[in-house]
Parts: C-alpha cells; sequence; structure tokens
C-alpha cells in the first residue's frame, strides 16, 4: 500500500494523543490546575491534529462529517463516533480538574475507556480488510492499543509503567512483523483464485492490464525491497523501543526524557510508514506484483 503522509502523521499522532487522554482518565499523573492544562493541551494537539490530518486523505475532506451516518457498517464512522465522544468527555472532566480543582473519577475512567476505544476503532478499519491479508489479523488491533498505551505511559511521566509498556509494544510489532511476513501466503490467493479461472489449469498473464501506471498501481500496489525493509524494522525498534527505555532507565533527567520522547516519537513514525508500504493488497496479483 502506498504510505500516504497523511494516514501515517493521523495513526501516529492520534494514537500517541489518545494514550495519554486514557492516562489522563486513570489519574495519571495526578496533577489539577496549569499542570493539568499543559498535560491535556498536549494531548488534544496530538489527538485533534491527527484526526485533522487524516481528513487530507480523503477525495472531498469537506464532507468528512458524512463518516458520523454509517455507523451501523462503517469502522471509520464507530471510529468518528468514539473520538468525538472521548474528547467531550475528556473536555469536562480537563476543565473540572484545571479550573476547579476536581477530579472526578468516574468520568476519567469513561474518558479513558473511550479514548482507547478510539484507537480500537481506527485499528479495526485495516484489520476488517480481508483484501490485506496482512492487516487482516488480530495482532494488528492489538499493535495500535498496545503502541498508544506505550505512548500514553511516556507522555505522562509515568516511567516505570512506561518502561514496561514501551517494551511490551516492541514485542508485539516485531510479533505482527513475523505473522504478517506469511499472511499473504497463508491467504491463499494468486491469480487462479483472484480470476476464478484456477479450474481450468494453470494462469498467467498474457500481457500486462495497460501500458501506464494507474490508480491502483499508485496506491495498491506499492512496494518495498526486503533489505530496506529490514533496516528500517531494525531503525524502528532501536528509535521506537531501545533508545527510549535506555533513556527512562538512567537518573531522570529533562534531556533524558525529551530523548525518549522524541525517539519514540520518530520509532513509530517509521514502524507505522512500515505498515502501510508493507501491506501487500490482492489487487496486485493483476498486474503480476504478488
Amino acid at each position: 500500500m502506498h504510505p500516504a503522509p497523511s494516514v501515517i502523521i493521523f495513526t501516529t499522532l492520534s494514537g500517541l494523543g489518545f494514550g495519554l487522554l486514557t492516562f489522563l482518565g486513570l489519574g495519571m499523573p495526578g496533577v489539577t490546575g496549569w499542570t493539568a492544562f499543559a498535560f491535556f493541551t498536549i494531548a488534544y494537539l496530538l489527538a485533534v491534529g491527527g484526526l485533522a490530518a487524516s481528513t487530507f486523505h480523503l477525495g472531498h475532506p469537506e464532507r468528512a462529517f458524512k463518516a458520523f451516518t454509517q455507523w451501523r457498517t462503517s469502522w471509520l464512522s464507530r471510529e468518528a463516533w468514539a473520538s468525538a465522544g472521548a474528547l467531550l468527555v475528556m473536555a469536562i472532566y480537563g476543565f473540572l480538574l484545571v479550573f476547579h480543582d476536581t477530579r472526578l473519577a468516574p468520568l476519567g475512567w469513561l474518558g479513558a475507556a473511550l479514548s482507547l476505544l478510539t484507537v480500537f476503532t481506527t485499528s479495526m478499519i485495516y484489520t476488517q480488510l480481508r483484501t490485506v491479508p496482512r492487516w487482516n489479523t488480530p495482532i494488528t488491533p492489538v499493535k495500535f492499543l498496545a503502541l498508544s498505551i506505550a505512548g500514553g505511559a511516556l507522555l505522562s511521566g509515568e516511567v516505570s509503567i512506561a518502561i514496561v509498556a514501551i517494551a511490551a509494544a516492541g514485542l508485539v510489532v516485531v510479533a505482527s512483523w513475523i505473522v504478517g511476513d506469511t499472511r499473504f501466503a497463508e491467504a491463499g490467493s494468486d491469480l487462479s483464485t483472484a480470476t476464478g479461472l484456477g479450474r481450468f489449469g494453470t494462469v498467467r498473464a498474457f500481457e500486462p492490464p495497460h501500458t501506464g501506471t494507474n490508480y491502483l498501481l499508485r496506491e495498491f500496489v506499492y512496494v518495498v525491497g526486503r533489505k530496506h525493509s529490514a533496516k528500517l524494522r531494525l531503525i524502528a525498534l532501536l528509535l521506537m523501543v531501545a533508545l527510549p527505555v535506555i533513556a527512562l532507565a538512567l537518573p531522570f533527567n529533562h534531556i533524558f526524557a525529551a530523548v525518549a520522547v522524541l525517539s519514540h516519537l520518530v520509532g513509530v513514525f517509521v514502524a507505522r510508514w512500515l505498515f502501510f508500504a508493507e501491506a501487500e493488497h490482492v489487487v496486485g496479483l493483476y498486474y503480476g506484483k504478488r
């Protein structure tokens, strides 16, 4: 799949933002007043900024509001409702914390649950696609949630939780790569099944469908080389997991904390780029790309 910048920014930033909102809803850190305002500002900038970035991938961004109308059948619509609910509940919860020094715990728990639900619905937009076998596996939502929780723990300053959560997220990401590398073959799709002509014998393409490129090739048949993929996976793990854990394990220092946050953010961006770039859409079978 073509790794569009808007979707990478959306899934990365919104995951971190809603992860931080989850921890704030659970009372971690236990801040009030203007300190709480700073944490909520960061969380909303990430969450809302990520959601706003997603609209740039739409053919008609001005029609984004219509996503709310299809909640019965669309995970995108469910994401819209879950995110709106989470942002509204956490806005009320944050307002009480900042301006009244009041922590209404049940409201925070509800906001935290809705924040995680938002991340889950985002992951299901991709998990549901049987046409992309690498995504069509239960480990996809686990990965989205693990990275969101790890990022939330890191941004909330919960160091001991963050070290464990980041390491666990790294293991989940590695597991998703291992599982994903075999998913296309396990799905059993080839040119014979794609055309439905397998019962007549071996099927091969007589000639390319056309001489030039088209939308399908640009969006769904992106190919990343194995060597590049291996290098980027290593870079993602080093930046997303290894460096942040080392920085957090050292005696607390604001510079080390900043390094941990920035390194993790860049690492997640790299991992998310791979999430899209390595995804193999079955339409590539018609073009001899799979």
